[in-house]
């Protein structure tokens, strides 16, 4: 595989003029140029989430063309951008790269910064710069920036590292781990009282809060840890598929003893192949 360091500017061209050319109404495709922003949303965050996978999967080719996905992702808005007289692709390369001088005076300017934690905080500081200078100091919060359009984990996330940084935090994992088990507990007593479903939901909201906590103190990524579990159980029902099969069993044929010894089959079956990405 070659690697380019530097991009070509005439790819770059040739990148921008086949957007244009889709959506051209004189010639252009159809379905790209009945988009706007909204229809496009979706397939942006879609081709990030797929980026995610090949990175777990540490397919280098894969990686690298999901991430030119990504990148046609941002020359369509910027394009449909265009359209409207808004801005355009350069336009979006000169804010990025404004943006990274200003966030990063240790390295573009005469600033210090002790280690990654430090940056981190001096990072959060000039957001909050930014969004006062903007004239948004009603979100000026603790917790401001952060977008409810995040995946709830990687929202729950963010918002307890922010708090965590102000002091509201717990001090010992094991506080994280009993207030969990306090969670729990309430969850178990609004279904044995049979309360309603939305105060059942709501306790159980409160049990996946504290597992994001209990993450974020084993320095554990909450979603990556759930793609994880996800690809580990997908593995598992697959080969229980196929040791079922094996057997000239349906699974909806067998008794709950049936399968679960096909599950354990399954996992002694796999117990080699539990740290390979799905």
């Amino acid at each position: 595989m070659s690697q380019k360091n530097t991009p070509d500017a005439g790819n770059i061209a040739q990148l921008l003029d086949i957007m244009a050319r889709l959506r051209n109404p004189e010639g252009g495709c159809p379905w790209d140029l009945q988009q706007d922003f909204s229809s496009i949303a979706p397939y942006t965050l879609e081709e990030a989430y797929e980026v995610a996978d090949a990175i777990e999967r540490n397919v280098p080719d894969d990686i690298r063309d999901e991430l030119g996905d990504l990148l046609f992702q941002v020359v369509f808005h910027a394009q449909m951008a265009r359209e409207k007289g808004w801005f355009g692709f350069a336009d979006v390369v000169e804010a990025i790269n404004s943006k990274m001088l200003r966030r990063h005076p240790h390295v573009f300017g005469d600033e210090q910064v002790a280690d990654a934690e430090a940056q981190t905080e001096a990072w959060e500081l000039h957001k909050a710069k930014e969004r006062s200078s903007k004239g948004e100091d009603e979100n000026s919060g603790t917790l401001a920036g952060i977008t409810p359009a995040l995946p709830a984990l990687v929202r729950a996330q963010k918002m307890q590292r922010r708090a965590a940084r102000v002091g509201f935090d717990w001090e010992e994992i094991d506080e994280v781990l009993a207030k969990l088990e306090e969670e729990v507990a309430e969850l178990r007593d609004a279904i044995s009282s049979q309360e309603s479903r939305q105060r059942q939901h709501e306790e159980l909201g409160d049990i996946l809060f504290s597992c994001v906590n209990l993450a974020r103190f084993l320095d554990a990524d909450a979603e990556q840890v759930l793609r994880q579990a996800n690809s580990k159980f997908a593995r598992r029902f697959r080969e229980v598929e196929s040791l079922a099969a094996a057997a000239g069993r349906r699974l909806q044929d067998c008794s709950l003893d049936e399968l679960e010894t096909f599950w354990q089959q399954a996992k002694r079956a796999l117990e080699n192949e539990k740290d390979i990405p799905d």
